[in-house]
């Protein structure tokens, strides 16, 4: 049988409100999270990196037959069997939910009570069968079968070859169906060097263990190169592909050095209507902003210490979790301790939108010393609703219809959506703001 290769290419919690003279404290409700769900067929992928030392985890967004699943990944160096893991989804579902752009909320109180209180308040922030006559063949074609071996319910092979057409017919001799365009990406890893890990489900293995799905695989290895292939993954691709990048480093935040790396919007307020509808909102403004970067461009949208959060979409991943995902230096318990008690752990959650034609590079990154604290974060503040009795509630009150103007616009401008049908649904009431135009006056929409 063929198989298909996979080419790499609200629940209302209330936040605990706390503060410290260096940390400003985050007091509201987090409502929602914007996490790998919400993009169809999303790889997701965890880099551990120190040094020259790599651990890369990767999610199998697989859905089908598990025999027609394959990956071959190109990786720098030979794979050794005890180099390979197979570790649990659930790990990686725990890094997504942490690291997730999220939605908070606020209420906010009496304006004449606040006014009281501001003064006194502080900021607020928010193997596979017949080895031998598969290496004679592989021989034959310029292929070399350097490993093979089972781990977990996958078979895997490390491959070396001296041309790519060699190794796309060994590739398809083999029963993995080779995307068109495969034998000129295939050229130039060859022509660097480079080993190819293939990976394949063994039935009987999954069957054994019990599993229904297909865990995560890990591959450790030592190398100069941080980087993250992803050519191959376009060949076989129907249009643009999501990719979430979790890098988790000792010092500081990372960033692609082929590609800029720009920041999400984040911090704004907007409508409170946007409660229900945030995964529309998030997918929306994530596609304005990949067309003004004219889709070039990778996006930070966390970059944190992993001992903390604020607001946290989840609690930070514990020192067990963070060894089984490949975070080699906690070694012994000898984490050095920064902030609350934190695990010596940086985490970077990148995203990028990518195609061949505007991603002909793989992705190469870099460690950086930045340890400043950034995550997407979008803001619902609710009007107090309570009888005003002080000279300035009546000012909030008047102030209201300029605030929620305001939340219309920045909705508008980073998702793109039509700032009428904005207004429609904020439903201002009373507080509606007039037109800001002779124009939208004549033109204004029932």
């Amino acid at each position: 049988m063929k198989r298909s290769m996979t080419l790499l290419g609200i629940s209302l919690v209330l936040a605990t409100c706390w503060s410290s003279p260096t940390v400003r404290a985050f007091c509201g409700f987090y409502v929602a999270k914007a996490d790998a769900k919400l993009f169809n067929q999303a790889s997701q992928v965890v880099l551990v990196r120190h040094d020259d030392k790599t651990v890369i985890t990767m999610a199998n967004d697989f859905q089908g037959d598990p025999t027609e699943f394959a990956v071959v990944i190109p990786v720098p160096t030979f794979i050794e069997r005890r180099q390979v893991h197979v570790t649990n989804k659930a790990l990686i579902d725990h890094l997504d939910t942490f690291t997730a752009p999220r939605l908070v909320e606020y209420f906010d109180q009496d304006p004449c009570m606040r006014h009281i209180l501001m003064e006194r308040a502080m900021p607020s922030a928010a193997q596979a069968p017949g080895v031998a006559g598969r290496r004679s063949r592989a021989k034959a074609l310029g292929v070399s079968i350097e490993a093979s071996y089972t781990v977990g319910e996958y078979d895997i092979v490390i491959l070396s070859a001296e041309q790519s057409d060699g190794l796309t017919t060994w590739l398809t001799d083999n029963g993995y169906r080779i995307p068109p365009g495969a034998s000129r990406v295939l050229a130039s890893y060859i022509r660097q060097n480079v080993r190819f890990f293939v990976a394949k489900v063994n039935l009987e293995e999954q069957s054994r263990l019990g599993f229904s799905y297909l865990r995560p695989i890990q591959v450790a290895f030592e190398s100069p190169k941080f980087m993250l292939p992803i050519r191959l993954g376009t060949l076989n691709a129907n249009g643009p592909q999501d990719l979430l990048v979790y890098a988790l480093t000792q010092n500081g935040r990372v960033e692609t050095t082929n590609y800029r790396t720009v920041k999400l919007p984040s911090g704004m307020d907007l409508p409170v209507f946007v409660k229900q509808e945030f995964g529309d909102f998030y997918k929306a403004m994530f596609t304005e902003q990949v067309r003004k970067e004219n889709m070039r461009s990778v996006f930070l949208e966390y970059a944190w210490d992993m001992s903390w959060c604020d607001p946290c979409a989840a609690d930070p991943l514990s020192t067990t979790e963070l060894r089984e995902l490949g975070v080699f230096w906690l070694d012994g318990g000898r984490a050095r301790a920064v902030k609350r008690g934190a695990q010596n752990t940086f985490v970077t959650r990148l995203h990028v939108r990518y195609d061949g034609e505007h991603f002909p590079e793989d992705l190469v990154f870099q460690e950086t010393a930045d340890r400043t604290n950034f995550q997407g974060r979008y803001v619902l503040r609710h009007a107090y609703e309570g009888e005003v009795r002080c000279e300035y509630g009546r000012t909030y009150q008047q102030e209201l219809a300029t605030r929620h103007e305001r939340e219309a616009q920045s909705l508008a401008a980073i998702t793109g959506w039509d700032i009428q049908d904005i207004r429609r649904k904020m439903d201002f009431g009373e507080n509606a703001p007039a037109p800001g135009s002779w124009w939208e006056r004549l033109w204004k929409k029932n």
